[in-house]
């Protein structure tokens, strides 16, 4: 969890989101205290949830440079330092104003001076509590509002660490509960503390809910998008009155989706590296675990490494499909052998290629190297691995039978014959295979059709309820429309039935990128302002006066808020030629080379879990809408995750580590 690199060379006027969320923390947070403080060095308290919004955006070293010499748990026992100033970055909970209290009270405080920031709005009868304590009130050098509660995950993308939404709000017995209403509050008020962050206030679109006819009753399950719609409404609709510098009229969009929009996006096989990676590698979060050499060389040892944006080869590489991500590697290996004459003799001495453990052992060999060659060696054996999974459980057929359902060109009869004939591949290959089948066909688990299919595929008991609990995500309109009610036309002249239409002019050199999510088409539909009305409602009717209607044109208005300088990033387009044989051809190296104007940004929030492929559908759109699009949801899910969340949907007391792919 490291910040976004993209921002790191200051060369414009441009600020990623994830630079935003760290410049208010370092600067309008750590830094503000300076000012009154007679103490040099401080200590900075958080509780479970502030240690991740920071971890998330920050470094160590960022924090320390501001004055912070120790970083304390609120929770636990803590050693008095009464000649230090504090600062409190919490939850404005109950609890944590215990905890507080208790730290500050007495004749005998832990620490000197206290600046409290609470992480979202806090309520007025917690503030009387603190000032209702004589000896703690002197004490208190700041109490603020930071209203910044969310994880900036991407320079990108943010969640709201809301990792069983799907469960509390999606499930048959969600209705009525104290968690439905509980999940949905709590996540509209970290989704207002975003637009807090940027000094945006959005036209607030919501995903309105769909019936059959009129005599078919309207759940709660239904109603998700436009009760968190309103409710993130009445948090902006405060934060006009009580944060400075807020916009009193709309300088963005926000697009409120769930889950049932697209059931196949989260199960299919994406086939980037990134996706790739977090999909077929036991990766926890973004963190791998391979093998090195240790300094003797005689043995390994294991080492963590982070695939995150501080890494310029991960930078250029994470979207770039399988294929393409490892001939890319093969080049600059090549590159950095031919540049390389330490490199040249070692593999003149070995009489072939250059290995990764090769390469691992010349990092000792050559310390100028290290990092180069360290950063290319990594991502070699991750590339080789990937590759050997793929061959492995045969994955090119499995995604070639995914995308051939979803694009109309295989059914019924093929998905039976591919599990009779494919002995091989894993059973969780093939429970994905059915959940696919069952977001496009759910009207064929009503009967035995189903069970058979799941039988035929040795499916186990918890399998099938993550396949039957599909169709708790879609819509009732299902039959008509198979992809949530979003309305898709193909082509009438295919003889199968397609679930998504193909795209033109983006056909890709690279096999298997058929797929797209849907929420990229969408995002280009509200770009242009042709969002569908009998499926999207807008909680502010735009005054044309004001800004313009919310069509392209929009993207030109408010001058103020929406016209923003920003490099050209260049992690989506194909590579340009590597000048040597260990740099990235990042948006790291060329970011500060080239400016473009803005529109206005565009925020989309998907409850119940975003896909990688939605994330990277939103740097992709960035670049071809020249518009920041920020992509933000409740978790953001790889498939194992995924399918592990489906089955919670219907288990009584389980937790997300009792089920395991």
């Amino acid at each position: 969890m490291s910040l976004d690199s993209e921002a790191s060379s200051q060369g414009g006027d441009y600020r990623s989101f994830r630079q935003i969320t760290r410049d208010r923390l370092l600067f309008e947070m750590l830094r503000s205290t300076r000012k009154n403080s007679k103490s040099t060095w401080k200590v900075l308290i958080m509780d479970k949830f502030t240690v991740k919004i920071m971890s998330y955006a920050c470094k160590m070293a960022d924090i320390t440079e501001e004055g912070v010499s120790l970083v304390e748990d609120l929770y636990k026992r803590r050693q008095p330092l009464p000649s230090l100033d504090a600062i409190y970055f919490i939850q404005p909970t109950k609890e944590n104003i215990v905890m507080f209290l208790s730290d500050m009270s007495g004749r005998s405080p832990l620490y000197k001076k206290a600046y409290v920031f609470f992480s979202s709005p806090v309520h007025k009868e917690l503030v009387a509590q603190i000032k209702k304590d004589s000896s703690v009130l002197p004490r208190i050098a700041a109490l603020s509002e930071m209203n910044l509660e969310y994880f900036a995950i991407d320079s990108q993308g943010f969640t709201t660490d809301h990792e069983r939404a799907l469960e509390e709000l999606f499930s048959e017995n969600a209705e009525g509960s104290h968690k439905y209403n509980a999940c949905l509050n709590t996540m509209a008020t970290r989704i207002s503390t975003v637009f807090a962050s940027m000094r945006e206030f959005p036209r607030v679109h919501y995903r309105v809910a769909k019936t059959i006819d009129a005599s078919t009753m309207t759940t709660l399950r239904d109603l998700i998008p436009t009760k968190l719609a309103a409710s993130v409404w009445n948090c902006l609709a405060k934060y006009k009155t009580t944060v400075p510098e807020f916009p009193q009229t709309e300088t963005c969009e926000l697009l409120i989706v769930d889950r049932s929009l697209d059931q196949i996006a989260p199960i299919i096989h994406e086939w980037t590296y990134d996706a790739m990676c977090h999909d077929l590698l036991c990766m926890d979060g973004n963190k791998y675990v391979h093998e090195v050499p240790t300094k003797n060389g005689s043995a390994t040892e294991k080492k963590e490494v982070l695939l995150e944006d501080h890494d310029p080869v991960w930078l250029e590489l994470r979207h770039a499909h399988i294929a393409d991500a490892s001939e890319r590697l093969h080049d600059k290996m090549t590159n950095f052998i031919s540049k390389n004459k330490a490199a040249q003799l070692h593999q003149a001495r070995t009489g072939g290629e250059l290995s990764t453990r090769d390469l691992q052992k010349m990092v000792q060999a050559l310390p100028q190297y290290n990092d180069q060659i360290d950063k290319l060696s990594l991502h070699v054996e991750i590339a080789g691995k990937l590759n050997n999974i793929i061959r492995e459980q045969c994955l090119r057929d499995v995604g070639q039978l995914e995308q051939d359902l979803v694009f109309g060109d295989a059914g019924t009869k093929e998905l039976i014959n591919f599990l009779r004939t494919q002995l091989v591949v894993s059973r969780e290959n093939k429970l994905r295979l059915l959940m696919i089948y069952a977001a496009l066909n759910p009207e064929k688990f009503e009967s035995d059709k189903g069970a058979k299919l799941m039988q035929l595929a040795g499916l186990s008991a918890d399998d099938m309820i993550a396949v039957n609990n599909m169709r708790c995500l879609c819509g009732p309109d299902t039959k008509k429309s198979s992809v949530g009610g979003f309305a898709l036309k193909f082509d009438v002249h295919k003889k199968k039935h397609a679930h998504r239409k193909e795209r033109t002019g983006e056909e890709s050199a690279w096999a298997l990128s058929r797929f797209y999510p849907i929420l990229e088409e969408l995002i280009e539909k509200l770009s242009k302002g042709e969002l569908p009305k009998d499926e999207y409602n807008c909680m502010n009717d735009p005054s044309p006066s004001a800004h313009g209607p919310p069509t392209s044109s929009s993207a030109r208005s408010s001058p103020a808020h929406s016209m923003r300088s920003r490099r050209t990033g260049g992690t989506w387009a194909r590579p340009r030629g590597s000048d040597d044989g260990y740099s990235s051809d990042s948006v790291l190296k060329h970011a500060s080379s080239d400016f473009r104007k803005l529109g206005q940004r565009i925020f989309v929030f998907v409850i119940g879990g975003a896909t990688r492929s939605e994330l990277r559908a939103a740097h992709k759109l960035s670049s071809k809408l020249k518009r920041d699009i920020i992509l933000g949801s409740s978790s953001l899910d790889d498939p194992p995750q995924f399918i592990t969340k489906l089955k919670l949907m219907s288990a009584e007391e389980l937790t997300l580590d009792d089920l395991q792919l």
